[in-house]
């Protein structure tokens, strides 16, 4: 196959080719009629590396920055320099950056509660949009995201990369229309780490280099600890989503992607903060959630954020166990197929990608598997291509993490309507649909 076929579909026969073919120059990547201009909104980390990876791919660059804290700022430039030549503009205030003409598409890392909001405002102002999991911060707001995208029509694609890596690709085919383990009826997922305490946050004056207004946005308004900014902001409601939003998103939508399923009746949750209990953290650090679907079917994911101890001999994964056999994948772009006895029939494995963890923050399998699904992304807005996971898709997996949190924090089993996930007979559940937003930060479409 290639080089230009394999960029433009993502496809398996591809993936031998490795690394190289990010900088391939198979457009000529300057050519004004392919060239895609992109904004990257939150450069500390995630956003760093999509803004990498997006910069080196043909016919794409990174034209502007927005970020409201000069560490992060200075990383990003100098990231994304070493990708291409052209020195980004940076903006730090959104409403700013949006009002500008002259890009054609935003990508959102920042913390989860900037994940809609900003993805909203951005697909209002024409952009077309890559948001990273989860696409939002409650379900209302996701519910605004995907009219949004209508409304506005514009691409909207969620970082589920799973949706785009050519293994799993192949084995969805062969799960769900060759049925190589028979019906599928229970799906597992599950995700460890070995994150330690946060502490106790002390109130102290806002670094100069941080715009905290601007970084809450959308959120009420909190006193700046020193223990919130980069990454503990994760384990706090007020900005966070839980390690089940995290992680357990990828896994969750690769059991929905495989079971054919989408919308639960069911959902329950068991776990709490039990690792480190005298500290700032106050999502689940140990938790369980089930969910139950139309048709007999059901998934469960198991996550310790404090514990390391692999399940199924890897750090994250999941496994599907049908009527003839079972399938179980590792993490990445690999699987193995097992008939009833436990004996392994098929076992593809990912391409060489050293170095890589499956629990790696920034990212579990590499440039070359984050790269497809971001070309996908490219390629669907110049219209060739068509998206591996729009956000209708990437809202139903983001749901049922969503849906997992609210019966973690009522204490209650949720029965669900099956057409929208909407909560029934549950107005206290149902309250924690949406959330407070600070005082003309609300997202409107």
């Amino acid at each position: 196959m290639k080089r230009r076929d394999f960029l433009k579909t993502g496809s398996m026969a591809g993936l031998g080719a490795g690394l190289t073919i990010l900088n391939f120059p198979v457009f000529g990547k300057n050519a004004p009629s392919n060239k895609l201009v992109l904004g990257v909104m939150g450069v500390n980390s995630r956003g760093n590396w999509l803004a990498q990876c997006a910069a080196k791919l043909p016919g794409a660059e990174i034209g502007y920055v927005c970020d409201v804290e000069d560490g992060a700022i200075a990383k990003g430039l100098k990231a994304i320099g070493s990708a291409q030549e052209r020195k980004p503009t940076v903006i730090k205030d959104i409403r700013k950056l949006l009002e500008r003409k002259d890009f054609d598409a935003l990508f959102v890392a920042t913390p989860d509660h900037w994940h809609a909001p900003a993805a909203i405002m951005a697909t209002a102002a024409g952009k077309h949009v890559y948001v990273e999991k989860p696409c939002a911060h409650n379900p209302h707001e996701g519910e605004l995201l995907l009219a949004a995208a209508k409304k506005y029509d514009r691409h909207v694609q969620m970082g589920n990369q799973r949706r785009s890596w050519p293994n799993l690709q192949q084995a969805v085919k062969e799960v769900k229309e060759e049925h190589i383990i028979g019906k599928v009826y229970y799906g597992r997922g599950w995700y460890v780490n070995d994150r330690q305490p946060i502490g106790i946050g002390k109130k102290i004056p806002v670094p100069d280099t941080l715009d905290w207004n601007l970084w809450q946005g959308p959120a009420p308004r909190r006193d700046y600890l020193d223990n919130i900014v980069h990454y503990n902001w994760h384990w706090r409601w007020n900005w966070g989503t839980s390690e089940t939003c995290n992680n357990a998103t990828h896994e969750l939508d690769c059991l929905r992607w495989f079971m054919d399923v989408e919308f639960p009746t069911k959902v329950t949750s068991a776990g709490g903060r039990y690792a480190y209990p005298k500290d700032d953290w106050e999502t689940p650090d140990t938790q369980t959630l089930n969910f139950e679907f139309e048709g007999g079917k059901a998934i469960a994911w198991e996550g310790r954020s404090c514990s390391p101890f692999n399940l199924e001999g890897s750090g994250r994964g999941f496994a599907l166990f049908g009527e003839n056999g079972s399938l179980y994948n590792s993490g990445g772009d690999s699987y193995k197929i097992l008939d009833l006895k436990g004996k392994v029939i098929k076992d593809v494995k990912q391409a060489a990608n050293p170095n890589q963890s499956v629990t790696n923050t920034v990212s579990p399998a590499g440039e070359f598997y984050d790269a497809i699904h971001i070309n996908n992304f490219l390629e669907s807005i110049r219209g060739n291509a068509t998206l591996n996971s729009e956000i209708n898709i990437g809202y139903r997996s983001t749901l049922l993490c969503l849906l997992g949190n609210i019966s973690q924090r009522t204490g209650r089993i949720l029965h669900t309507d099956p057409s929208n996930g909407h909560i029934l007979n549950d107005k206290e559940a149902m309250k924690m649909w949406e959330r407070e937003y600070e005082k003309g930060w609300e997202p409107k479409v």
